[in-house]
C-alpha cells in the first residue's frame, strides 16, 4: 500500500452504529496518537451524518487527554442541528473508556456573495528550491531526517523559510506540504487531509523566539485546542503554502495562527492553535 492510500484509509472509518465510528492507526514509532490524525478522522465521522450538499466551513476541538497508538480510537457522533443553510454536529473520541478529543463543527450548503480574500505577503520561493521539512528538523531536533520522513511519509513538506526578528509581526514560519499522490476530488477529503497537515508545524512556531525550540527534549509540548476555517476548495494533492506566525507565547502556552494558500495564492483555509509549551526541567511549573 502506497503512503497517500494509507492516509485515505485512515479516514475510511469503522461504522460500529448509526452514530459510533471506529478509527485505526497507521505503523509508527510514536506512543502516542497525532493530533492532526484524530481531527481528521474526527471530521470523517461527521461527514458520515452530515448531508452530501453540505460542507465544513469551521470546527474547533480541543485535546483532552493523549491518545495511544495501541488500540482503535472511537468516535461519536452528536447531531447538535440541521437547518435550511447549515448543520452542526459534536463529536467525541474515546479510547478505553476515555475521552481524549471533542469537536463542534459548522457545515453549510455553497452560495454566492461577497467574496474578497488575502493573498501570501511576498512570493514565496518554488517548493522544487525549498529542502525538505525532514532534513531540517533532523539538523534541529534530537530525532533524525528518516524519522521525520517515515512519520510524515505520506506528505511531501518542504521548508521554505523561519524568522523570529521581526517580532512586530510574532516569529512566521512557512512550509510547502502536498500528499506523495493524487487524492480523488472529493473536496471532504481533500479538507479532512488539510486539517491531518494543519497540526503538524503549528506549535513548533511558538518556540522560534526561544533557545529551546521544537523538538528539545527540555521542552513538553502538547496541542491544547484547535481551530480551522475552510474558504474555498483548494486541492491536497497539489502544492499547499502554510503561512504560520505566532503573536504570543505565556503562562506555558503558545498561541499561533496560519493560512494554507494553493500555489496560485488562492487562500484555502485558516487555522489558529493554542498548546502547552512548557519547560520541563523546572524552570517552570
Amino acid at each position: 500500500m502506497d503512503h497517500i492510500s494509507e492516509v485515505l484509509d485512515l479516514l475510511d472509518l469503522q461504522r460500529l452504529d448509526t452514530d459510533l465510528f471506529a478509527g485505526r492507526h497507521p505503523e509508527t514509532e510514536q506512543q502516542r496518537t497525532f493530533g492532526g490524525q484524530v481531527m481528521a478522522q474526527a471530521l470523517a465521522a461527521l461527514y458520515r451524518t452530515v448531508p452530501d450538499d453540505r460542507l465544513c466551513h469551521s470546527l474547533k476541538g480541543y485535546f483532552l487527554r493523549p491518545g495511544s497508538t495501541a488500540s482503535d480510537i472511537h468516535y461519536t457522533v452528536a447531531r447538535t442541528r440541521d437547518g435550511g443553510s447549515f448543520t452542526t454536529r459534536r463529536v467525541t473520541a474515546s479510547q478505553s473508556g476515555r475521552d481524549i478529543f471533542v469537536m463542534s463543527a459548522s457545515f453549510k450548503v455553497a452560495e454566492d456573495g461577497l467574496d474578497h480574500a488575502a493573498m501570501p505577503s511576498k512570493p514565496p520561493i518554488p517548493p522544487e528550491e525549498c529542502p525538505r521539512l525532514s532534513q531540517v528538523l533532523g539538523t534541529r531536533s534530537p530525532r533524525t531526517a528518516e524519522m521525520w520522513e517515515r512519520e510524515w511519509a505520506a506528505l511531501d513538506t518542504r521548508h521554505v523559510g523561519s524568522s523570529y526578528r521581526e517580532l512586530s509581526q510574532g516569529p512566521r514560519l512557512q512550509v510547502w506540504l502536498r500528499t506523495v499522490g493524487e487524492m480523488p476530488d472529493d473536496p471532504r477529503l481533500h479538507q479532512m487531509v488539510l486539517a491531518y497537515a494543519s497540526d503538524m508545524t503549528l506549535l513548533g512556531v511558538t518556540t522560534l523566539p526561544h533557545p529551546e525550540a521544537f523538538g528539545s527534549p527540555r521542552l513538553q509540548m502538547a496541542t491544547v485546542d484547535h481551530s480551522m476555517w475552510f474558504h474555498r476548495h483548494i486541492r491536497a494533492d497539489g502544492w499547499v503554502l502554510y503561512d504560520q506566525s505566532s503573536p504570543n507565547a505565556a503562562n506555558g502556552l503558545g498561541f499561533a495562527r496560519g493560512q494554507l494558500y494553493d500555489q496560485a495564492g488562492v487562500l484555502g483555509a485558516s487555522t489558529s492553535q493554542e498548546g502547552l509549551i512548557r519547560l520541563v526541567d523546572g524552570e517552570a511549573g
